[in-house]
């Protein structure tokens, strides 16, 4: 997995501590040694001080002869969230959202092909597939991932669809990829975008875009719901006009959060003293 830098700065052991960290997801909580090191496709020494350094600053811990990641990894994601104020102006609205539709609520970005949750505010319900903060699924299987793809340019779509999807799910195939294109056009011309259990069954979502202080479409928020609680119709209807409101308002705000000044008043103070 590590060596994939061409340029004259990379550094491959950088590399091979993140692909480390990666080999960890919920089918491989708990991981051996020989298990990270076939995963990873390094050698055992080299896996080895790879895991020991790790632990060593925090990021895994030894079980048993074994290895798990240590909730001090999520610094790494939340740093990026928190990085674009994004979470924090999201979450009341988040919550608000789903007081009032009853159905849980999150927002996504692109990486790649494929989504990764940055957001969620769940209700107890049950769900064929289980979400979380870093989760990942195809792009053009999900709501989310819809809105964001087309907000690309063509060229950049096309690249975005070239790139294998990491989240280990079977591909999508009940469209192909023109009748995607053509989806595509109509979810940016409307503004939303909805997938009916094309994700998995009993999985169904509406999304809308939350764009920045530029315009630009950033993240996508979904409201999700099971099948066979909630209609097509009524997911449009009741939720649809909901969920655009509070993406609206995530704009906006998100909006203002950019266009703050750069120097915290606590440090102007500091300076003025």
């Amino acid at each position: 997995m590590a060596g994939r830098g061409s340029g004259p700065d990379f550094v491959e052991s950088l590399a091979r501590g993140l692909d480390v960290l990666a080999c960890f997801d919920a089918d491989h909580r708990t991981m051996s040694l020989s298990e990270v090191a076939t995963a990873a496709g390094l050698a055992r020494p080299t896996a080895r001080r790879l895991l020991l350094t790790l632990a060593e600053l925090g990021f895994v811990r030894g079980v048993e002869g074994s290895y798990q990641l240590t909730p001090k990894v999520l610094t790494l994601g939340m740093a990026y969230v928190g990085s674009l104020g994004l979470w924090d102006i999201a979450k009341p609205h988040l919550a608000e959202l789903v007081a009032r539709t009853g159905e849980s609520s999150s927002m996504a970005q692109l990486d790649g092909s494929d989504i990764v949750y940055v957001a969620r505010v769940s209700v107890p319900k049950i769900i064929a597939l289980r979400v979380d903060i870093g989760t990942r699924f195809p792009a053009a299987q999900t709501s989310q991932g819809k809105v964001l793809l087309a907000a690309l340019s063509p060229d950049d779509l096309a690249d975005v669809l070239a790139q294998p999807s990491r989240a280990g799910l079977p591909p999508y195939i009940g469209r192909t990829a023109d009748q995607l294109r053509d989806e595509l056009t109509e979810i940016r011309a409307r503004g939303w975008a909805l997938a009916d259990e094309e994700l998995a069954p009993g999985v169904r979502s509406v999304a809308a875009p939350v764009r920045d202080g530029t315009g630009t479409v950033r993240a996508a928020m979904n409201v999700t719901v099971h099948a066979a609680e909630t209609t097509t119709d009524k997911l449009l209807q009741a939720h649809l006009p909901l969920l655009l409101r509070t993406a609206g308002d995530v704009s906006a705000e998100w909006a203002l959060w950019q266009s703050r000044p750069h120097q915290e008043l606590e440090s102007f103070h500091s300076a003025e003293a």
